[in-house]
């Protein structure tokens, strides 16, 4: 099988929650495959104690309880330490662009752990998938790997077959380039403004809303003509990234920035 071509250290990554609420909801495993640009792997893996309750209907899709993660570290306890397990690597996973990283920045924030990883690369595999075959990871790992997946949804299983799923796909699209940068710009429609994509790159490269009654309006003249909206949402249940981006345009507008 295709090895990757790295300059760089790169990490798939997946983790299993307590729902898919971010800012609401906790981690509660990760599983960290980290490849080297030698071809070297490192892995980390643990449980996490969400110090919630995880819900029945979650626990029926990993299979983790209350009980499993009792005794487990808070994310508090070993933030750092997944910090600097990542480094400077580049980032990789399946639906990871719109779940795991936007989920696990929030994790950090929360917990006073301040990451940057817009400058990173950030392979989404099944961004790739889906603009190929539109499966599922199971039906991915079959198809690429000639595998069947078992215990799916256990996140080192996920971790590595997604790895596996993705060296696949090089072999079977000759149009796939192993490259780093190539594969981040095919992951990923637009720029990045907020891991949570409540914000986009118009054609015009002006940050407009991804969401709600402003959708495809821009940032800045919302803001300027209802400055209310900027304190709802400040107030309201977004992930704390959001609000970061949402505060820096705001005090751009505030300083005259003629950026808009």
């Amino acid at each position: 099988m295709v090895q990757l071509k790295l300059k760089n250290p790169i990490v798939f990554f997946d983790l299993e929650t307590t729902g898919l609420k971010i800012g609401k909801d906790k981690i509660v495993e990760i599983a960290i495959l980290k490849i080297n640009p030698n071809q070297s792997r490192e892995e980390y893996y643990t449980r996490i104690n969400p110090g919630m309750p995880i819900p029945k209907e979650s626990s029926e899709i990993h299979g983790i309880t209350d009980e499993d993660v009792k005794d487990c570290p808070t994310f508090k306890e070993i933030a750092h330490k997944i910090k600097d397990f990542i480094g400077t690597s580049d980032l990789a996973g399946f639906n990871s662009n719109r779940f795991d990283i936007p989920f696990l920045v929030e994790e950090f924030y929360q917990n006073g752990v301040e990451v940057d990883f817009k400058k990173r690369k950030m392979i989404d595999v099944q961004q790739i998938f889906h603009k190929k075959e539109k499966r599922t990871l199971e039906a991915a790992y079959q198809f690429y790997c000639n595998k069947t997946l078992d215990n799916a949804h256990n996140a080192l299983v996920d971790t590595v077959a997604t790895y596996e799923v993705l060296l696949g796909q090089l072999d079977k699209y000759d149009d796939l380039e192993n490259d780093m940068e190539f594969l981040h710009q095919l992951s990923n429609d637009s720029k990045l403004v907020d891991y949570n994509r409540a914000f986009v790159y118009n054609d015009n490269d002006q940050i407009v809303f991804n969401f709600g009654k402003h959708k495809n309006k821009t940032v800045a003249s919302v803001l300027t003509k209802e400055p209310q909206y900027y304190d709802w949402m400040m107030q309201a249940d977004f992930p704390q990234d959001t609000k970061k981006e949402l505060q820096k345009i705001y005090n751009q507008i505030m300083f005259k920035d003629t950026l808009f």
